[in-house]
């Protein structure tokens, strides 16, 4: 065999490995108790693109993966004592059963998109907060 086949079959199990690492981390991150399906995308950013990912619950934390990444480490960490949720609407992108949710997390904006029942344990989840947290759900 030449150079050429042999950097070829190289490249090639390089990505069967990299596309079966993928998917072992898609489905460990989903089927984690506490996680759900979430779109973010920043505010204030012209075109802004919606990233799809997968969100869990932590202590104190919500932690943000990205869908499709090889990243052990999450995206993005929200504390729960710093994210406020400053509204919500339904979103018609997702289906007819999501939510548009408008976040502030230590003077960032935010927006996130999931189902209702996400929503509903994001919102149920800020006010079970530790007493001295107000306002944290519109």
């Amino acid at each position: 065999m030449t150079p050429l086949a042999w950097i070829a079959i190289g490249l090639l199990v390089l990505l069967i490995v990299a596309t079966g690492l993928g998917a072992w981390r898609l489905r460990a991150l989903s089927h984690r108790v506490g996680s759900f399906e979430c779109a973010a995308r920043r505010t204030g950013v012209a075109g802004a693109p919606w990233v799809a990912g997968i969100a869990h619950y932590g202590v104190g934390r919500i932690d943000w993966w990205r869908l499709w990444s090889v990243s052990l480490r999450p995206a993005r960490t929200w504390s729960r004592y710093d994210l406020v949720i400053t509204g919500r609407e339904p979103y018609s992108g997702d289906g007819p059963d999501a939510y548009l949710v408008r976040c502030r997390y230590r003077g960032q904006d935010f927006e996130l998109t999931m189902s209702r029942a996400a929503y509903e344990g994001l919102a149920s989840w800020l006010e079970a907060a530790p007493p001295g947290r107000r306002d944290v759900v519109v």
